[in-house]
């Protein structure tokens, strides 16, 4: 049986030389690839035990604190009609602190037609540049 043609392997930025495995190799039969297999199951085990290299990760920006803020309307219809839910926004927020755009990112679009009003007169806390903060909204009828 002929060894295939491999110089060196890298195993933990180290060069193994292949003469460990030719003389497992040589070995042949049934202990050869007895032994062949148990290196093969050993690299593979301690390959699973490295440290990860993580990508580079931005911190979370911290969030601008919203110095005024107005609540949604909530029509009686769509409240006496039992419109409920959760409306998910996204707003840019100018470096002094202004709302110019309110993205809807989830919920229901007439709940969101009200949410996405009451943002807009939002005023946050004056920063370095223009943002994007998030805004949550829960309407239920109850309340």
């Amino acid at each position: 049986m002929r060894l295939p043609q491999v110089s060196t392997l890298t195993f933990w930025g180290r060069l193994v030389s292949d003469r460990l495995f030719r003389r497992i190799w040589s070995l042949g039969g049934v202990n050869g690839r007895v032994a062949l297999s148990a290196v093969a199951l050993l690299i593979c085990l301690l390959a699973g035990f490295t440290p990860r290299v993580q990508a580079q990760t931005t911190a979370p920006k911290p969030k601008r604190k919203v110095l005024v803020m107005t609540e949604p309307d909530y029509p009686y219809i769509l409240r006496n009609g039992h419109f409920e839910g959760q409306v998910r926004l996204e707003a840019t927020v100018l470096p002094n602190g202004s709302v110019i755009k309110v993205e809807c990112k989830g919920g229901n679009p007439m709940l969101a037609q009200y949410a996405s009003q009451a943002v807009m007169h939002w005023k946050y806390a004056p920063g370095p540049d223009k943002t994007v903060e998030e805004a949550i909204f829960v309407f239920k009828p109850d309340k």
